[in-house]
């Protein structure tokens, strides 16, 4: 039997950056004349790649990488560090070191972003594996980051456990057969189940997570 599995999303998972990021794309998307309200941003832009974004509303925009990059590089310039951390997330990921179970981070950030945000919040080191969606051959909401991680971590999906908040990460985590759990950062916990979540939590911190992790300990009664 392999070993159980934590898989981590980071933005509204890990971390709660959203402000910041919508911050950033009302400056940018303005002089396009769209309005990032909070309800488009989480309609359109939360747990998506940047390009898919520009594709949908701006088709006609000459380099859509470029003001991804310009984007992106804005917003690790207003990422405080130190950050904090969603709450209960680092108690977990020391219970699972302690416990010896693998654990990695799966994000459509890009990797400088990922690498930033998890130095804000004081948890590089716990991550030999960050996969990184643009670095895949296909970003979520395709499952391809998440089966990247179970294969370099060398897990089993029905042994993993995988934490997301956004859509496509939802889409993604639960395509690739991991137990899917949705954190309400952004999304109730209707909105997380209809796509594809078996359990949510407030955060880490919920009283939830121990029959959750039930399933890993071999405490969980089907």
């Amino acid at each position: 039997m392999t070993r159980p599995a934590l898989l981590f999303d980071l933005d509204g998972t890990m971390l709660m950056t959203d402000d910041l990021h919508r911050e950033v794309f009302v400056e940018l998307m303005k002089p396009h004349g769209l309005d990032i309200t909070e309800e488009f941003y989480l309609a359109h832009v939360h747990g998506r790649m940047n390009v898919d974004f520009f594709a949908e509303f701006l088709p006609h925009l000459e380099d859509p990488q470029g003001l991804s990059d310009h984007k992106e590089a804005l917003f690790r310039e207003r990422l405080p560090s130190p950050y904090p951390a969603m709450p209960g997330v680092a108690a977990l990921i020391d219970r699972a070191q302690a416990e010896g179970w693998a654990l990695a981070v799966v994000t459509n950030a890009n990797r400088h972003n990922a690498e930033a945000m998890l130095e804000a919040v004081g948890l590089r080191a716990a991550f030999d594996t960050v996969i990184i969606g643009e670095e895949c051959t296909r970003a979520k909401p395709d499952p391809e980051p998440y089966l990247a991680a179970l294969r370099a971590l060398d897990v089993a999906p029905e042994r993993t456990l995988a934490f997301e908040d956004s859509p496509s990460g939802l889409r993604a985590a639960v395509a690739s057969g991991a137990y899917t759990v949705g954190i309400r950062s952004g999304l109730t916990d209707a909105a997380l189940r209809s796509h594809g979540a078996r359990a949510t939590l407030q955060d880490f911190n919920d009283p939830a997570l121990e029959v959750i992790l039930g399933r890993l300990t071999g405490d969980f009664v089907q």
